[in-house]
């Protein structure tokens, strides 16, 4: 584990911490889940690369999918 995985695991996570909230309070079920997405995925990624592509993808998700 190195500094940048650190560092993009810190803002990943936030940034999935900010759609969790967001889902939440509007009770919008896609932002909640790609929230929790975020804030689960940089536990299982181990390349800062691979983690921000991951970030990237799954961060855009709800400005394609509206439920």
């Amino acid at each position: 584990m190195n500094a940048a995985l650190l560092l993009w695991g810190v803002v990943v996570s936030s940034v999935g911490f900010g759609y969790f909230i967001y889902g939440k309070k509007q009770r919008a079920l896609v932002p909640l889940l790609c929230g929790i997405a975020l804030m689960v995925v940089p536990y299982l990624i181990a390349s800062s690369w691979q983690l921000v592509a991951a970030g990237v993808a799954i961060a855009a998700v709800p400005y394609f999918v509206r439920l």
